[in-house]
């Protein structure tokens, strides 16, 4: 499940960067929240698929 939400955020990012399209900079904010609950449960060993 986190996967997939971080797959749409990246998606809906790249699309507001190649059309300049972005809601107040909330796509860019949810991303970075993405990344980072990614890396952290990386950094303690969760399984995350």
């Amino acid at each position: 499940m986190l996967w997939t939400i971080a797959i749409i955020l990246v998606v809906l990012w790249l699309l507001g960067v190649v059309t300049s399209y972005t809601i107040g900079g909330f796509i860019h904010i949810l991303l970075v929240l993405a990344i980072i609950i990614v890396l952290i449960r990386l950094i303690r060993g969760e399984k995350i698929l």
